[in-house]
């Protein structure tokens, strides 16, 4: 049986070194999210919450409303995917958070995003 609420997501995350400017400690990443309705209900993706830990020990967090600048509604099935980024002063980091999600009867429910790491190429083994 299929869960009510089941959304998978799925990170791939890469280094922009063209946008990245080591001898500022200004590193830049994309990171391309899919969001999968494996669940029973449709829902909307109404807020992001991410928590992103640095190497250096410096911790950011960031809330907003959808996902760059759209508020995805997937049915059973669906999926929605899209492009982000984000800047950090180490030459490793980790990001991990939260999506909450709202049926269409109006319950909400809140989504982890797995933890993800973000390392300029050849850093990690």
């Amino acid at each position: 049986m299929t869960e009510k609420y089941n959304i998978m997501i799925h990170a791939v995350p890469h280094y922009l070194e063209s946008q990245s400017f080591p001898e500022l400690n200004r590193y830049t990443f994309a990171y391309t999210i899919t969001i999968t309705n494996k669940g029973s209900v449709a829902a909307k993706l109404l807020n992001r919450t991410w928590l992103i830990k640095e190497a250096n020990g410096k911790t950011q967090e960031v809330h907003g409303v959808g996902v760059v600048g759209e508020q995805p509604h997937l049915k059973p099935g669906e999926s929605f995917t899209y492009t982000s980024g984000a800047s950090i002063e180490s030459v490793v980091g980790t990001m991990e958070g939260n999506y909450t999600m709202q049926t269409d009867d109006g319950e909400k429910f809140v989504v982890p995003i797995p933890k993800f790491t973000l390392s300029i190429p050849r850093t990690l083994h």
